[in-house]
């Protein structure tokens, strides 16, 4: 594998990591919507770090979870969890973001970290795997 991929694998799971403690530090600040949106990208950034081996990318988050589903769950890299478990994460962000007047609760954003953590378990196991960590 290129040093350059390698690399930038290493970099989006940083980024994987970053986001998930700055939904911890918006949870602890009682800013759940924020939480909810942190921990999403915790797991948006592990599927870019993944996908990021194949060289593949997208500029819509539709098209990076359906390569990863395709090319990762599909094909049993990744159980039929993951697939479900970033749908779940990703309707809660778009809640979060765009729905006037909505109201995250403690319980939605303590789950969707809690999501975000075994997602991100799951993806650096799968990294050591390749060699990348």
């Amino acid at each position: 594998m290129e040093r350059s991929v390698i690399d930038l694998s290493k970099y989006r799971f940083d980024c994987c990591c970053e986001a998930l403690e700055d939904a911890k530090i918006m949870y602890e600040a009682c800013r759940y919507k924020n939480a909810l949106n942190r921990a999403y990208y915790s797991i948006f950034h592990g599927i870019r770090a993944v996908n990021a081996l194949d060289g593949f990318d997208s500029s819509k988050h539709s098209g990076v979870i359906a390569y990863f589903n395709q090319n990762y769950v599909k094909k049993g890299f990744f159980s039929k969890e993951a697939s479900k478990l970033i749908k779940l994460a990703a309707e809660k962000r778009e809640s979060a973001d765009y729905l006037d007047f909505f109201v995250a609760s403690k319980e939605e954003a303590a789950a969707q970290i809690q999501r975000a953590e075994a997602f991100k378990e799951w993806i650096e196991e799968y990294l050591r795997s390749r060699q990348v960590l």
